[in-house]
């Protein structure tokens, strides 16, 4: 038997924040079994790379890691373990060609994560993909500052967008039974923003109640006195209803904040998308939205050159931004990945044009976003503090319609201020993406 305790672990986690969780709860197997856990790669003897495969830019990217980690080989590094969606997805086609790698294990298998790093010590590489029961405890490590979490409340996905393999890695959409995830916040410690996510949190419960359970499960979570607040990202847009608004309306933990990915404006795109809703719909929602909830931050993303897509389709998805006034987008280029079924579709679109046409509507958002965000100078806004911005000497943190990692940033001066706690920040500027202020005890 091989004594891991004496073994320096080291993990690298790519892709989204769901991703993300599944690293912290790996993390807490290896510390549950009295393993040291090093920032360092370089001094670790066992790598872990989480990785992702969404998109083949995703794939490459851990192809690419994991090459980059093989070569601490001839360091300190003694087996090198590729976990998550790549194998879980690729393992057949990874095993014999990424010989780098010691051990592949997928994205239900981490229960076995002992058992195959000792049998790769014993008998050399092994491919542990589907081995696993997917039980993992509630425990987590965080990666995030200790200030806010993520908390993942169902697996997988129903929806089957043609463009999306998600479906064909993580499965069917699987909710986490509500105690499961009532322990698991309470085991978090003092949380200031506990951020909700899924691949659609908005159909949290129906595969196990028989009906939505997100209001009832945010009512709980928002209840525990170890959660500040709650933010919700990526609910679809058709399930959105009336009880879920009144709860994000009513409810003083819920930040008035939602993360809709539209992923396009055009009714004939986004059925070829097979995407619920259309244009008008979706006007409709966002319009409600801003009615139920004063205040609320809408931010949606959008996907550029999906096959057939005409320039005229493409200018109706800019005027949708102008009309939409959203507060936040991200924008990306179609992917065309193989068994989806948008990969059989005729009419492609070019890689340049699609990038150009990406590039035009972060364009267009910028100027919504740097006129919506030029109103707040001279106003004081709430802002969770998320530290200290060392390179730019001074405070960093989040105002309400700004979640981690995807949207701009209050960048502030001030005498004091405290890694998790509010504080009031006078807005003196903005770059249309961030904004920058100080608080007004600060002296000039």
């Amino acid at each position: 038997m091989i004594d891991f305790t004496k073994k320096k672990f080291g993990v690298i986690s790519l892709g989204c924040d769901k991703n993300r969780v599944d690293t912290e709860k790996l993390l807490a197997i290896i510390r549950g079994n009295g393993c040291e856990i090093t920032d360092d790669i370089s001094a670790a003897q066992i790598v872990i790379v989480n990785t992702c495969a969404f998109l083949n830019e995703s794939r490459k990217e851990a192809i690419d890691t994991v090459l980059e980690c093989a070569a601490y080989k001839s360091e300190n590094l003694e087996k090198l373990v590729v976990t998550g969606c790549l194998p879980q997805k690729y393992a057949s086609e990874i095993y014999p060609e990424l010989t780098e790698a010691d051990v592949l294990l997928g994205t239900e298998d981490y229960n076995c994560f002992f058992a195959a790093l000792e049998k790769s010590y014993q008998n050399g590489r092994v491919n542990y993909v589907g081995e696993g029961s997917g039980a993992v405890g509630t425990g987590r490590v965080l990666s995030t500052p200790v200030h806010y979490a993520y908390l993942k409340i169902a697996e997988g996905c129903n929806n089957h967008c043609t463009y999306c393999l998600i479906p064909k890695i993580r499965g069917v959409y699987r909710s986490v039974p509500e105690e499961k995830l009532i322990e698991e916040a309470e085991n978090l410690g003092d949380i200031a923003e506990l951020i909700i996510v899924a691949q659609d949190i908005t159909r949290y419960g129906i595969d196990l109640y028989g009906q939505k359970k997100l209001v009832e499960i945010l009512q709980k979570l928002t209840s525990l006195v170890n959660i500040n607040s709650v933010r919700l990202l990526y609910c679809y847009p058709d399930m959105l209803d009336d009880d879920l608004i009144a709860e994000i309306r009513d409810n003083p933990k819920i930040v008035k904040y939602l993360d809709i990915p539209l992923q396009h404006s055009e009714d004939r795109i986004l059925k070829l998308m097979n995407r619920k809703g259309g244009r008008e719909e979706y006007l409709g929602l966002i319009s409600k939205l801003r009615r139920e909830i004063p205040g609320i931050s809408v931010r949606s993303t959008f996907i550029a050159g999906f096959p057939t897509e005409t320039e005229k389709e493409f200018e109706g998805l800019k005027d949708f931004l102008n009309t939409a006034q959203l507060d936040n987008c991200g924008f990306f280029a179609y992917s065309r990945e193989p068994e989806t079924a948008a990969y059989k579709l005729k009419g492609q679109i070019n890689y340049s044009v699609k990038k150009a046409r990406v590039k035009e509507l972060y364009a267009v958002q910028r100027e919504i976003s740097h006129k919506k965000l030029d109103k707040l100078k001279g106003e004081k806004i709430r802002v969770l503090c998320d530290g200290i911005d060392y390179d730019r000497d001074c405070f960093v943190g989040r105002a309400y319609f700004q979640a981690p990692d995807i949207d701009g940033k209050v960048y502030f001066n001030a005498p004091r201020a405290v890694q998790g706690g509010y504080i009031e920040v006078l807005i003196e500027s903005t770059d249309g993406y961030d904004l920058y202020g100080r608080t007004e005890d600060y002296e000039l």
